[in-house]
């Protein structure tokens, strides 16, 4: 009897503590949690595809074409792009020619609002044991601040096109890499000045090669092509000349004296475009780069042996 009796107690002790539990109104908080923009990004399918790119923090519609190997003005054109200095983060932008076009078409004037105002460069640099504080770097930001600010169109009148005897005539072309893109190899190469290297490239120390001259001495485009930034505004190569080639291929030309094309001009093989000068160097020379879909490599592996 006294074991039934506690077995009914502990029964209705039981139901007692459940019922307490279930009417305390006290119950573990619950948070609403809606995915990020980042994720929702990241979901995109297009965000897999190379063809399409997210926009990160510290972007600029320039500096994303710049690393693509493209013109700004083909972004905008393949984006509906109103503002080309309107990009949001995670926006995914299309970075390569939609339908099989081959790109480089130029679409009507773009006015580029400008976020502040940058000095004209003089034609002759002095010459500096370093960079001047104002400028920037070239590897991430700074091409595409620099045209969108306007600091690009500072450059003497184009000359007429120097004949082809003011520089050595160069042998036949290297074969291009492997990894160029299609068109790639059709492009012909010449040494952009005559002089002895002094500087071979070097990933991560030396992004290009750089060549002895004289203060004066003839630099000239050493494959053709279109001017895509003739300035003074980049910290570290003084008057400097950006040349595309192809959608993929861009060629620099850094420490000059003096640029004698502008932004947009379309040059010739052997087309003089500076003089040698050592703006931002510690000597007169001509520091060349070439670079494959925004990321420097190895000019030897273009230009001619010699």
């Amino acid at each position: 009897m006294i074991k039934k009796n506690n077995v009914v107690l502990c029964s209705l002790a039981l139901a007692a503590l459940l019922s307490g539990c279930g009417t305390t109104g006290v119950q573990a908080p619950v948070v609403e949690r809606h995915p990020s923009s980042s994720s929702a990004a990241a979901s995109d399918p297009r965000d897999r595809d190379p063809a399409y790119y997210t926009v990160k923090r510290g972007d600029t519609l320039l500096r994303i074409a710049l690393e693509h190997g493209q013109n700004y003005r083909d972004l905008v054109a393949w984006n509906d792009l109103s503002n080309p200095n309107d990009i949001k983060v995670d926006q995914v932008l299309r970075v390569l020619p939609p339908n099989g076009d081959t790109g480089g078409a130029q679409t009507s004037a773009i006015v580029m609002p400008p976020a502040t105002e940058i000095k004209p460069a003089a034609p002759v640099v002095p010459k500096k044991t370093g960079p001047r504080g104002e400028k920037r770097a070239y590897s991430d930001a700074t091409l595409a601040e620099l045209r969108a600010d306007g600091g690009a169109t500072d450059a003497k009148p184009a000359p007429a096109p120097a004949p082809a005897t003011t520089v050595a005539a160069a042998p036949a072309a290297a074969a291009a890499p492997a990894a160029s893109a299609p068109g790639d190899e059709k492009i012909s190469w010449m040494w952009p000045s005559e002089g002895k290297v002094i500087g071979t490239f070097d990933e991560g120390k030396n992004k290009g090669v750089d060549i002895a001259g004289k203060a004066g001495q003839q630099v000239v485009a050493a494959g053709a092509g279109k001017v895509m930034y003739a300035g003074s505004g980049i910290r570290g190569y003084g008057n400097l000349v950006i040349v595309k080639h192809s959608n993929s291929l861009l060629s620099a030309y850094a420490h000059n004296r003096s640029i004698l094309v502008k932004e947009g001009q379309n040059v010739n093989k052997g087309q003089a475009i500076a003089e040698m000068g050592d703006s931002d160097a510690d000597r007169v020379k001509l520091h060349f780069e070439i670079r494959q879909q925004g990321k420097p490599v190895d000019p030897s592996k273009f230009l001619p042996n010699r």
